[in-house]
């Protein structure tokens, strides 16, 4: 009886990851429809009159002094130490990253750059709308505030709107954007509208912003959002030039040089058989340490090494030879 191999959770993860290999076809570009327009529409609205009663001094900025008299970080300081981690998830650097290597690999698993150019369409846009706000309005924070009761405006400050409440919104918001399903979009829109709502309390908790300065930063956000899919042709063109582009540099590597035109051909002349040539082409033979037969001792001539301080003696003779007699010699 054939049984299956029990698949691990790792296993599992993975045959699931595998279910994907190319671009879904059922993921729609969001379209500037009549619904989207008149929440913009209205958005943007929201968004003058902050500004206006700013402006004016009315009861908002009222408001704002009186919470930042209150003092939360005092009230509850007991939290002050998440407040501290939490208000992180707005700041630009740490969640672009974080976002970004997400949407890269979906960029990867699905054959698409659309991911990674809305996210840097979107904060792009974030940094031009709401960094022109912040240094044309000019307003100071609550620990800079110099007259109690007065909107702090144009002093040359840089708060309103609030930039990490924002760039929640931006940042997290683009994940619900990119979605590809209705149930993922519910989802991930709801993750995304309580983080930035948290980042907007953090900062005011800290005292960092008025409260007018996070309904500000709330409203840029969500404009930027809504108004995405007006920039979804140039992000499709976008994407087909980048592609153009590989497929042009691939092409490129794997062409062969070719010759020349009008170039005369080259003629390999064959390298004659000679045998002098053939003996210097030749391998040589191996060296072998003790060349020829194998003799004994006796046999071998005895020879004198080069620069041996041992003189020859002329009446020395080889071993295994009769010597001659000696001259007998009277004395």
């Amino acid at each position: 009886m054939r049984t299956e191999p029990k698949l691990t959770r790792l296993d599992r993860v993975f045959a699931r990851l595998d279910r994907e290999p190319e671009r879904p076809a059922h993921i729609d570009v969001p379209k500037m429809s009549r619904h989207r327009i008149v929440l913009f529409t209205a958005t943007l609205a929201f968004y003058g009159a902050i500004v206006w009663a700013v402006v004016i001094t009315s009861w908002l900025v009222r408001l704002d002094w009186q919470v930042m008299f209150f003092r939360p970080y005092q009230q509850w300081s007991e939290i002050h130490w998440f407040v501290d981690y939490y208000v992180v998830l707005g700041q630009r650097g740490p969640t672009a990253v974080m976002v970004a290597a997400w949407l890269g690999w979906r960029s990867w698993r699905q054959h698409t750059l659309r991911p990674l150019l809305a996210l840097g369409v979107s904060l792009l846009l974030l940094n031009i709308t709401v960094g022109a706000a912040k240094y044309g309005m000019g307003r100071l924070g609550p620990h800079y505030a110099t007259t109690i009761g007065s909107n702090e405006m144009w002093l040359g400050g840089d708060i309103f709107p609030s930039g990490h409440t924002a760039n929640a919104v931006v940042t997290w918001g683009i994940l619900a954007y990119l979605a590809s399903s209705a149930r993922a979009q519910r989802w991930l829109s709801a993750v995304s509208a309580v983080t930035s709502l948290g980042v907007g309390m953090a900062t005011v908790y800290l005292g960092t912003h008025w409260l007018s300065d996070v309904l500000l930063g709330w409203t840029a956000g969500l404009l930027i959002l809504l108004g995405l899919p007006w920039f979804e042709p140039l992000i499709a063109r976008a994407e087909d030039a980048i592609f153009d582009l590989r497929d042009r540099l691939r092409a490129r590597r794997r062409r062969t040089p070719a010759a020349p035109a009008g170039a005369p051909p080259v003629l390999v002349t064959p390298v004659p058989a000679d045998r002098d040539d053939v003996a210097a082409h030749s391998p040589r033979a191996p060296v072998y340490l003790a060349p020829g037969p194998h003799t004994t001792r006796s046999e071998r001539t005895p020879t004198t090494p080069a620069g041996s301080r041992r003189p020859p003696h002329p009446e020395r003779h080889p071993r295994g030879s009769t010597p001659s007699a000696r001259p007998v010699t009277g004395g």
